[in-house]
């Protein structure tokens, strides 16, 4: 791309000319007239726009963002993925497998210690989560803070680090209303449902974690999408536990439990048809469960 451009008292040594040309891919400054080069090292005063992910159409000029999900935090500097050298032209294949080489290797050397190291394979376990149990980037940043703080605490050493990862996504999964149980989690990361509980316990008392009680109404919308309920019925059950809240009768209870239970006196009010085995399926609660908090639902609606 060529930019036309008139330098201020500048002309051609050769041919007197005025007109100047810049080349911005080249840096060559030339005469419009002659071609004469005058200078081929200009550089460019303007943004530099550069793309900092795989995307090419989000870019930036001020570089990527800094973040806890990165184990370098997103400041060390990278060999960059386009196989291109700096006037745009395609790298040979010689070049190109040692530009590859370089690149591993660079990608080696930024993990220096085993602390390092296991930070950057728990990381990546996140990423993978995050896509298989549908978490926002906020969850898997706060997850990532609470495995560094357990990092500082030496509580990694001699533990599993899937176990440690899942039991950190599920604490901040509370921590930010994420409603997402101990078993989704569990299944998520493929390990035994009480080595993350196990796991959560530990980080929960050693690290202070202060967590906000679990509203049952965000669990309502979860357990009618998988059991394929009507929105009269959502909205009813939603009803039922405001009233349930006002009442105190929540407190203490289950957030599952409750909800699932609320769904199904909704689908009984409205007249859908759906069994109590449903619901456990939808929720994961016991029909046990969903009978014995139905019975203090239903005693809350007769008072009224």
């Amino acid at each position: 791309m060529l930019r036309n451009q008139m330098i201020t008292g500048s002309k051609c040594p050769a041919c007197g000319d005025k007109k100047m040309i810049t080349d911005e891919n080249t840096g060559e400054l030339f005469c419009g007239k002659c071609g004469f080069v005058v200078s081929d090292k200009i550089a460019d005063t303007g943004a530099e726009w550069r793309s900092f992910s795989n995307d090419e159409g989000n870019k930036a000029r001020t570089g990527a963002g800094t973040s806890l999900t990165m184990h370098d935090m997103g400041l060390s500097t990278v060999i960059g993925a386009a196989n291109k050298d700096s006037t745009g032209k395609p790298l040979s294949a010689s070049v190109k497998s040692s530009i590859e080489r370089l690149r591993t290797w660079d990608s080696r050397s930024q993990a220096h210690s085993s602390a390092d190291r296991n930070l950057r394979q728990a990381l990546n376990e996140m990423d993978k989560l995050k896509d298989k149990l549908a978490l926002t980037d906020a969850v898997i940043e706060k997850a990532a803070y609470i495995y560094r703080k357990a990092m500082e605490k030496k509580l990694v050493r001699g533990r599993s680090i899937q176990g440690l990862v899942a039991a950190c996504l599920y604490a901040s999964c509370r921590n930010t209303e994420t409603p997402r149980t101990l078993d989704d989690v569990a299944k998520g990361i493929n390990i035994r449902r009480k080595d993350v509980a196990r796991c959560y316990r530990l980080i929960f008392r050693e690290l202070e974690l202060k967590m906000p009680v679990v509203d049952p109404v965000k669990g309502v919308s979860r357990i009618a999408s998988i059991a394929e309920l009507s929105e009269k019925s959502k909205r009813k059950a939603i009803t039922i536990l405001n009233e349930a809240k006002k009442m105190g009768v929540v407190a203490g209870k289950d957030p599952m439990g409750i909800a699932a239970a609320a769904l199904y006196l909704a689908c009984i009010s409205t007249g859908e048809v759906k069994s109590q085995k449903d619901i456990s399926i939808a929720s994961g609660v016991t029909e046990v469960t969903i009978r014995n908090r139905c019975a203090g639902l239903r005693k809350m609606i007769n008072d009224e």
